[in-house]
């Protein structure tokens, strides 16, 4: 049937495309006022030949569709009046500009020629959005060039969070997300060149272009045009660079080393920071293959870093390591270090480092056709291959352990416009992102060695194990893992323009195949350090045997756009977009779901047709104005309301490819000794993973109102309101929680096709009963460069409340029969966040040597996280770690690293506690990063530049969150600094950069 569908909408419809191009429209007018009809406005790029050029109507309206950003030539002229040309007319991406013009009578026969000072002001469209120019990209100190990062400066975004998956920088290679106005990490699609490359496993980017490769971009972060879709929250829009007439190039290399960095806070027995070296190095080569037709760019980029991590975790003192009364613990304990610094409670812990390295070679070539004054073709090809050693996953605090991965990533897109005339064009693409590889522990020992009973019999990994949330070695417990993805993209977009429409059409077909193994270590908790020197853990949980899955998830959308113009001062923005997201599949037929009526386990595709229902009815409005309020034109008033859906990523049900027959998953809580885990628990603990047959996919209602005003020339400024609510959110939820103490689902039916009889313990399922809010007010200021000074800076306070902040966190629901009590501030919630990011050309001239000095900055202030507090105890919903305790006394925060809070306001109970979720705020996060430059001209062709970076300048701390689990070791206590040595606001780096240019 989808097959079907799809070939008649292959035949029957324009083959949704995402404007990756720029609009630059207007009115042509005579001295007097008067429309002048019939004038030719010709938009020209003498760097690569493009040409485009449309007429004037009746009304002197103008509009020039489907422009690739760059800057631009462009020329006004109509018989019997003074030809008008615009110098340097800077187009930026996903931006519809408007540029009136005003033609005098040809009294001479003479040019007009004006530098294009295109406005800052949106007044055409009521879409909030932010570019982020080429010069930003290049220019300011951004802490490993990594381009996600730049989405955190946008307004509206956030610093990442210290429980976020894909907003955590990896190590070397930098975040894959960013959380932006309120909304979830997943919930961001990231679009080059007009083609989706979000990951479908967890949403995040698929490839990420190294920064040498941008040519620009654009964040839309609330109520987004109707022709984006298949993510709710933001879209960022990304072009890459295209080579010209002109050969050019550059190679460049970025070095950083400890011996020019400060300690970190934590490093507390040494003087000296612990080793880093980084080396980033590559090159770019641009120009032509046929003049003012063809042309290429590309790049290569190479990273190498070594680095000691800081380690600083609570260990055994010398008298526990000598009382263990079990012989499994007395062979584990050799694997502990032993303590070398006591903290001012005389906690025993470990401080020290741990070996990380990555290396990272990066390829892409963008190739550009004109074929003609018609058709226009880029094909964008990029690849990456990354290996590593990470010692801190999955929160591993000691040496030894952690992770190891080698992945290999890889991105095609192809696009093809054609212009039928002026007023009707097309744009389709299609496109092709990969990614495949494996993450294993990075020590391969055998549990039995040990005899450590987990179901694990090969060296591949110890379980994690967690004392009292303190000490955390062995694993990590999700691994081995690894997958094999390819998304496929085609999508096609027709243009037309009549009158006072600009109209838009088109579709999209998604096709994802993830392909996934997994096996896993497995997971022990112990609530004290007494109960792991006696080997009796409260809580234990694996999945035993190798566990593979081959799932395909298609999705096919729908959309109409409408820019309607109404006079010269208001512009309404309509449209209507569906998306139907497909059922996932699994080749073999190896999901198995929980059957709650007739409590049995089926298998999907044999006993039921459908792991979940189609989300079929996604129809989704989109409505906007934009209002020139004065005469003047510098004050525009915008407002809008939109309706968008994510689709389901493929972690919402690969879990249940590891379900009996395939797979046995297990969890307990109790009395669990290390030495029989596995023939204790498997009697008792089956714990599949199962949907709701109901599933619905997450859905977002935004609105906003903003007013933008021209406060100079070169200077406006954006007052803005804006709001969301969201619904279906995904959540887990055990839905075989105990009641009184019973479980609702003691053991599967005797009519099960699987399993019959077999006890049940967890059932973890996902569904979609989250919700959240979101309420900020901004205030925007943007300076374009003139006079040698650009800059964007902005404030926002907000307020995000949410069920839980991330699809990928699993299970984290304190009462699965209660999910409004869950409902509290977001994770990623920060009420106040100020940032500043601009470059300054110093005004000095004269000699080669004073003059070309340029300083860029980014400065970022934010107000603290929330800290979910929560107990050990494992018995009330089958998971350790996510029971809230009562609050018996006023929350007080102390503010000091050895005590954030006081601890004496939360007690552990035998229930479900009366503290509210996020209830407690940790510490702030205060930024600073510097760059100075000097670049030099030789022989009129080679250009050299000198920098040096100053990453967190004033070396300023900033703490991660605090200990959380009431009566541990840490609680109230911080460890570590928000992120680890090397990425932002950990310490100060400095990095020293050469680059030579032709």
């Amino acid at each position: 049937m989808r097959w079907v569908l799809w070939t008649l909408f292959l035949l029957s419809a324009p083959p949704v495309g995402a404007q990756t191009t720029a609009v630059l429209q207007g009115n042509v007018n005579d001295s007097s006022g008067a429309a002048v009809s019939g004038a030719s406005i010709t938009v020209h790029d003498p760097a690569t030949g493009f040409h485009s050029s449309v007429l004037s109507d009746a009304d002197g309206r103008y509009r020039v569709a489907a422009i690739p950003p760059g800057t631009y030539q462009v020329t006004i002229a109509r018989a019997g009046f003074r030809t008008v040309r615009l110098e340097a007319a800077a187009l930026d991406v996903g931006r519809t500009l408007v540029r009136d013009v005003q033609l005098a009578i040809d009294t001479q026969r003479e040019e007009v020629v004006v530098q294009a000072a295109l406005p800052l002001l949106d007044r055409a469209t009521s879409t909030v959005g932010h570019v982020v120019s080429a010069q930003t990209v290049q220019n300011i100190p951004l802490n490993g060039r990594h381009f996600v990062d730049l989405g955190p400066l946008v307004p509206l975004s956030v610093a990442p969070s210290q429980t976020g998956f894909s907003t955590t920088p990896i190590r070397g290679t930098g975040a894959l997300a960013f959380n932006t106005a309120g909304n979830r990490e997943e919930a961001v699609g990231y679009i080059v060149n007009g083609v989706t490359t979000n990951n479908l496993t967890f949403g995040s980017i698929g490839f990420p272009p190294p920064v040498a490769s941008i040519q620009e971009f654009k964040i839309d972060n609330s109520t987004f045009s109707a022709e984006y879709g298949h993510v709710s929250g933001a879209v960022v829009n990304l072009v890459t660079r295209a080579g010209t007439d002109q050969y050019r190039g550059e190679a460049y290399e970025f070095f950083r080393d400890e011996a020019l960095d400060a300690r970190n806070f934590f490093e507390f027995n040494t003087e000296e920071p612990h080793p880093f070296e980084r080396n980033q190095f590559g090159g770019t080569a641009g120009g032509p293959i046929l003049r003012s037709r063809t042309h290429f760019f590309a790049t290569y980029e190479g990273l190498r870093q070594r680095q000691g991590i800081d380690m600083n975790a609570v260990v055994l003192s010398d008298a526990q390591r000598t009382a263990a009364t079990d012989p499994v613990v007395g062979r584990l304990i050799p694997l502990i270090p032993r303590a070398n610094y006591f903290d001012a409670d005389g906690t025993p812990r470990f401080i020290g480092a741990a070996n990380a390295q990555v290396d990272e070679d990066t390829w892409t070539a963008d190739v550009r056709h004109h074929a003609g004054t018609r058709d226009r073709v880029l094909v964008y090809f990029g690849r990456q291959r990354i290996t590593g050693v990470e010692p801190t996953s999955l929160g591993n605090n000691v040496p030894g352990f952690g992770q190891r991965r080698a992945i290999t990533k890889g991105t095609l897109t192809i696009n093809e416009t054609h212009m039928f005339g002026p007023s009707l064009i097309n744009e389709a693409r299609f496109g092709r992102t990969m990614q495949d590889g494996g993450t294993f522990p990075a020590t391969a020992l055998n549990p039995v060695d040990f005899g450590i009973a987990n179901g694990v019999t090969r060296p591949i990994g110890l379980p994690q194990i967690i004392v009292a949330g303190a000490v955390n070695f062995g694993g990590p417990a999700n691994f081995p893992a690894g997958r094999d993805d390819a998304l496929y993209v085609f999508n096609d977009t027709v243009t037309s323009i009549a009158g006072r429409h600009a109209m838009k059409a088109g579709g999209e077909f998604r096709r994802f195949h993830n392909n996934n193994f997994a096996e896993g270590t497995g997971q022990f908790n112990f609530p004290s350090v007494a109960a792991f020197l006696s080997g009796t853990a409260n809580a234990f949980s694996i999945t035993v045997g190798e566990r593979r899955s081959r799932i395909v998830q298609d999705a096919l959308s729908f959309f109409a756009q409408d820019a309607i113009t109404l006079g010269s001062s208001l512009t309404i923005d309509l449209g209507l977009r569906y998306e139907w997201h497909m059922t996932p599949t699994e080749r073999d037929n190896q999901f198995v779901v929980f059957d709650a009526a007739t409590a049995s386990l089926v298998r999907v595709g044999v006993d039921v047709e459908k792991i979940y229902r189609e989300n079929n009815r996604n129809f989704q409005p989109r409505l906007g104005l934009a209002w020139t309020v004065t005469g003047d034109g510098k004050t525009v008033l915008r407002a809008a309301y939109g309706h968008a859906v994510d689709q389901p990523g493929t972690t919402t049900v690969n879990g249940t490819a590891g379900n009996p027959p395939f797979a046995t998953p297990l969890t307990a809580t109790g009395a669990i000794p290390l030495g029989a885990a596995v023939s204790l628990t498997q009697p008792i603990g089956l714990a599949p993973s199962t949907v709701d047959p109901n599933y619905r996919n997450a859905s977002l209602r935004s609105w906003n109102a903003n007013v933008q005003r021209e406060l100079a020339r070169d200077l406006a400024a954006t007052i803005a309101y804006f709001g969301a609510r969201g619904r279906d959110l995904r959540i887990a939820r055990n839905i075989n929680q105990p009641v009184n103490g019973v479980r609702p689902f003691p053991a599967l039916s005797a009519s099960s096709p699987i399993r019959p009889g077999a006890t049940l313990g967890t059932i973890t399922q996902m569904e979609s009963s989250g919700f959240s809010s979101y309420d900020a007010f901004s205030l925007i200021v943007t300076k374009r460069l003139s006079r040698g000074l650009q800059f964007d800076t902005s404030y926002t306070w907000s307020k995000s409340l949410d069920t839980n902040s991330l699809n990928s966190s699993n299970f984290n629901v304190q009462d699965g029969y209660d999910i409004p009590n869950q409902y509290g501030l977001s994770d990623f919630d920060a009420r106040h966040r100020l940032v500043w990011s601009g470059t300054y050309l110093l005004p000095f001239k004269g000699s080669a040597w004073t003059r070309d000095w340029q300083i860029s900055a980014i400065v970022q202030s934010q107000s603290g996280n929330p800290v979910n507090i929560v107990t050990s105890n494992a018995t009330l919903n089958g998971v350790p770690n996510t029971v809230r305790p009562d609050l018996i006394a006023p929350i007080r925060i102390v503010g000091e690293v050895d005590q954030w809070f006081d601890p004496a306001s939360f007690a552990a109970v035998n229930g479900f506690g009366n503290l509210g979720r996020n209830v407690v705020i940790g510490p702030a996060f205060h930024n600073t990063d510097l760059s100075i430059s000097k670049s030099l001209t030789i022989a009129d062709r080679y250009r050299v530049q000198l920098r040096a970076d100053a990453f967190d300048l004033f070396n300023h701390p900033n703490f991660g969150p605090p200990g959380n689990v009431v009566g541990s070791p840490t609680f109230g206590k911080i460890s570590r600094t928000r992120l680890p040595t090397g990425e932002a606001g950990s310490s100060r780096q400095i990095q020293l950069v050469a680059k030579l240019s032709f």
